[in-house]
């Protein structure tokens, strides 16, 4: 029995409802095909994104600072759906389910976009001066927008799945496939890097010399296999029973402390509902007690039936849950205080790249396509973590006894970079400001006589902000969250993304109103060189600082907090 036993996986079946067979199911042959789908996921919704702005301003003649916005929104649209995605696949579908439904929902999506870059009658006429440019009319834009949502939608419901079903294929409670586990987030993060490689460069050169219908044409045939490819291990999948989405449980905390507000907090704690397993009890807290309400018992929390008598959670929860509750309402500050970093992020794959159309990209006859300078910053990102995990983690091992930096300190260094690469790109479009000034400022059809490697050093400094903030927010945000919602801390993870997007876009439609003229002009000018692109940068780098100011008092929180439980548990 034993041994039998000892060939299971306890909390994962097989495709047929069976307790998984650890010898038939699971490890990295599944594992390997997850990561198929990933890397045409990056693939697609990277070669769109960076490239886009282009494509908004150059065919559909669009203003830079229209153009800008609809790039964040589809983005932070994509981000944000996750926690849709998440929900349903945590209450409805499961994962397996929720990846390949939403793989061909993006799929269509691309499909779609290449359908509406193809035909002439969904693009407005080509032009060859501002004069007579014909903007894209509303149903023209109707159908982009469609493309671009469907799109977002479908790599919001795959995104919030795809990892959580890899690390599935592997038992956390056995060692050998615990350190399998470890390798697959280093691979899954390879991955995700190398997609984002191969957008910037293959299919963004494919863009913009050969045709963008053949490159989203390639985005949606290689969504298709990969849907065919994932459906081809339906047999071989280990799969998690669903638990409920943690996002009722929240509620059901919220509801009941609400309808409880009025009553009083016993004097002892321990007369507050507690009926979880010690296993898996949380110990109680002095903090936000006014969520600890919903743990009193009171007359009408419970209902009867056949065999006695049941809880009713939307009246009454045990303390765990209301501390679950607690743990995730502390990773807030934290959470409001990363999201300008995305902001800033935001502007490498907008204005930089709009920055980049302008300049001369020519080196050795071959014209570098404006999209592809996002190279440098994926580039950056893959360098800082060689350097970190060969160079930094040793040497911080040797010297403070701790593998590499805390999370919270990885954070702060994002912060640091991001905001001294908003304020090194405001001094580089002075100087690009300077040139096209020195030769008349008109040059939609020749570029600026300044090289654009000049705008490598933003999209260093910037990208390697981004080794460090991604993987500090994502430790974060895991380790400090409850066992039952790490989907729901990931899931408010990627939602500073969505919001860092959201708030590029608010504070280009706030700027274009604030320093906008009669004319049209101001700071975000439909045509840049006419505008001041260096002013927003400073806005962006002084707002990095006090945002800055304000994570420092919050980090110091943070630790305060983190010994707290400590002493708790020792008592």
């Amino acid at each position: 029995m034993d041994g039998k036993t000892s060939l299971t996986v306890a909390d994962a079946v097989d495709c047929k409802g069976f307790p998984a067979d650890r010898s038939k199911t699971g490890g990295w042959v599944p594992a390997a095909l997850i990561l198929g789908i990933e890397i045409c996921e990056r693939l697609s919704t990277m070669g769109i994104a960076v490239n886009l702005v282009t494509y908004l301003g150059g065919t559909m003649h669009l203003p830079s600072s229209t153009s800008a916005n609809v790039v964040t929104d589809f983005l932070g649209t994509s981000f944000l759906l996750c926690l849709l995605g998440g929900f349903l696949a945590d209450t409805f579908l499961g994962r397996f389910k929720t990846i390949v439904i939403f793989a061909s929902i993006q799929a269509l999506g691309t499909g779609t976009l290449a359908l509406s870059t193809k035909l002439p009658n969904l693009r407005p006429p080509p032009c060859h001066s501002n004069n007579n440019c014909q903007e894209a009319n509303g149903f023209q834009m109707g159908i982009l927008y469609l493309a671009l949502y469907l799109i977002a939608l479908g790599t919001g419901g795959l995104k919030s799945s795809v990892s959580g079903f890899g690390t599935d294929q592997f038992d956390d409670k056995n060692e050998a496939e615990k350190t399998q586990m470890a390798y697959f987030f280093n691979r899954f993060f390879f991955f995700i890097s190398l997609g984002g490689l191969l957008a910037v460069t293959v299919l963004v050169y494919i863009q913009d010399e050969v045709g963008r219908s053949l490159a989203y044409g390639i985005c949606t045939i290689s969504m298709f296999v990969a849907i065919v490819v994932i459906l081809s291990g339906i047999k071989r999948y280990r799969y998690k029973k669903r638990q409920g989405s943690p996002i009722v449980s929240i509620f059901q905390v919220l509801v009941a402390a609400i309808k409880k507000r009025n009553l009083n907090l016993p004097y002892d704690i321990h007369m507050l509902h507690e009926n979880t397993p010690d296993g898996s009890r949380i110990h109680h807290t002095n903090q936000f007690q006014c969520l600890d309400k919903a743990a009193i018992v009171a007359e009408g929390d419970f209902v009867k039936t056949g065999s006695g008598s049941t809880v009713n959670p939307w009246k009454l929860c045990t303390v765990t849950r209301v501390e679950e509750v607690k743990m995730m309402a502390r990773l807030l500050p934290v959470w409001a205080t990363t999201i300008l970093f995305w902001t800033a992020y935001a502007q490498m794959i907008t204005f930089s790249v709009v920055q980049a159309s302008t300049m001369e990209r020519t080196v050795g006859g071959f014209m570098i396509p404006a999209g592809s300078l996002t190279v440098f910053f994926v580039l950056a990102i893959l360098l800082t973590c060689a350097v970190y995990d060969c160079l930094i983690i040793p040497f911080w091992k040797k010297w403070k006894g701790t593998p590499g930096f805390t999370d919270l300190q990885r954070m702060a260094l994002g912060l640091i970079l991001s905001t001294l690469g908003m304020a090194v790109a405001a001094v580089i479009e002075m100087k690009r400001l300077s040139v096209a000034k020195s030769v008349g400022g008109n040059t939609t059809e020749n570029p600026l006589p300044i090289s654009v490697f000049i705008l490598i050093p933003q999209f260093l400094l910037v990208g390697a902000g981004e080794a460090f903030i991604y993987t500090g927010q994502l430790d974060f945000f895991i380790t400090r969250s409850p066992k039952s919602m790490k989907t729901m801390s990931t899931g408010l993870f990627l939602t500073t993304l969505a919001l860092g997007f959201f708030m590029s876009s608010f504070l280009v439609s706030v700027v274009k109103k604030v320093t906008g003229s009669r004319d049209g002009e101001g700071w975000l000018a439909d045509d840049i060189n006419h505008g001041r692109l260096d002013c927003f940068y400073g806005l962006l780098s002084i707002l990095g600082v006090i945002n800055f100011s304000v994570y420092l008092v919050v980090a110091a929180w943070n630790k305060k907090e983190d010994k707290t439980p400590k002493v708790v548990d020792v008592v």
